[in-house]
């Protein structure tokens, strides 16, 4: 079976290529293979069931700055399709959206099924063949097509795209073409801790904290949050994302320091000191004078420096005056193991990014063989990021593949 563009991954990239491909040209013949029994899966769980579909950050240098992998190479592209061009896209195709106030876009809905039905009615509005169950078993580079060969049936295009996220067995199809393929390990995970001062506190938040990798120049800053296994939050997603492959070499059992008011030790003794002056007779445990920690945080972080529970402000030395200071905006957790952050199971790893032209999102190697999305070596921070390096990936080689038929 002949075609024009052969696109292998039914995943929001490739969805989003080929209508971008048959918008612009119609008389194109383009076909989607998905291995699985159902496309956009990704798509439909991502966000709790209401798909991120993008952030509220229109400064490419900025945005950027959200990805650990990819930061330099898709700057380039960012200034061609950017945020506020993917708020567009789905805002005039029926897809209302919402900016919520972490800046994170959903679609108004709050339901991913919007984002599904409007692809799905794109496609087929567009006559953009959908194969589902067609496992790629081979890819051969032919004098001027590309020949696919599948579990159920065998096909030829002029130009090849791959979209097929991070796939063990994809990635070692791309071998066969002279990729090189930079080593997957997970991304986007929280920390198990087994710590005496965290037991109990699920669902405990911060504000504002300070993660440090021990022994590194990693570190992160934003809100934290405790869980029944240890801790989670943005910054912890960040540091785990930025230092995915270091944690990797160390299996996951490292150190980390965490300042849980981002302030400095110095102030947060003055701070103590001057509480200390004013509260003589109030008890210790009953009287934090931080906002940032809830009183039950607090109440460890007292217990753990030895200030018994009827201790007044008065009787505190300044050797456990300096302990709680330390406690407050340098203590240590020893990290044994990680685990996967909700549903949303994202890997640093993929395609060398020397080896692809990011104008055209196409190969170095073989001309006619595009990529995008998360078989490349990019990954990004939660809240709509990889989504939009699928979307502008596909937008660039949609408007490439339309151009040159």
């Amino acid at each position: 079976m002949n075609e024009d563009v052969l696109i292998i991954g039914g995943g929001a990239a490739g969805f989003f290529t080929a209508i971008t491909a048959k918008e612009n040209n119609p008389k194109l013949n383009v076909m989607i293979l998905e291995k699985t029994k159902e496309v956009l899966q990704k798509v439909k769980i991502s966000g709790g069931g209401r798909c991120n579909v993008t952030h509220a950050c229109f400064v490419p240098s900025e945005l950027v700055k959200f990805y650990p992998r990819g930061k330099k190479e898709l700057l380039g592209p960012f200034h061609q399709f950017m945020t506020g061009d993917a708020m567009e896209w789905f805002e005039k195709r029926g897809v209302p959206l919402k900016i919520e106030k972490d800046k994170r876009v959903f679609p108004e809905s709050n339901s991913s099924q919007s984002v599904l039905n409007c692809f799905q009615t794109l496609v087929k509005q567009l006559g953009i063949k959908v194969l589902t169950h067609h496992g790629v078993v081979s890819i051969e580079k032919t004098r001027d097509n590309w020949s696919v060969k599948t579990s159920k049936g065998a096909f030829e295009a002029s130009k090849l795209v791959i979209t097929a996220g991070s796939s063990k067995s994809m990635w070692e199809l791309v071998k066969t073409l002279d990729h090189t393929i930079i080593t997957p390990v997970p991304s986007l995970f929280t920390f198990n801790i087994k710590d005496v001062r965290l037991v109990d506190l699920l669902g405990t938040s911060v504000p504002k904290a300070i993660v440090k990798l021990v022994g590194s120049k990693l570190e992160a800053t934003g809100p934290l949050l405790i869980t029944h296994w240890g801790l989670s939050g943005p910054v912890i997603l960040a540091l785990s994302a930025f230092g995915a492959r270091l944690l990797a070499e160390k299996n996951y059992e490292f150190e980390v320091e965490i300042n849980w008011l981002s302030k400095s030790f110095e102030r947060t003794y003055q701070i103590l000191k001057k509480t200390k002056e004013e509260n003589t007779k109030k008890q210790v445990i009953l009287h934090a004078p931080f906002s940032e920690i809830t009183k039950r945080l607090w109440e460890r972080f007292v217990i753990s420096v030895g200030i018994g529970s009827t201790t007044r402000w008065a009787d505190l030395s300044n050797k456990q005056l300096e302990g709680l200071s330390n406690q407050l905006t340098r203590s240590f957790f020893k990290v044994e193991g990680k685990s996967t952050f909700k549903d949303e199971f994202v890997t640093a790893g993929g395609i060398d990014l020397k080896e692809i032209n990011f104008k055209r999102f196409e190969s170095r190697v073989h001309k006619n063989l595009f990529f995008a999305g998360e078989i490349l070596n990019i990954d990004a921070l939660t809240g709509g990021f990889n989504f939009q390096n699928a979307w502008t990936g596909g937008f660039i080689i949609g408007n490439v593949l339309a151009q040159e038929p």
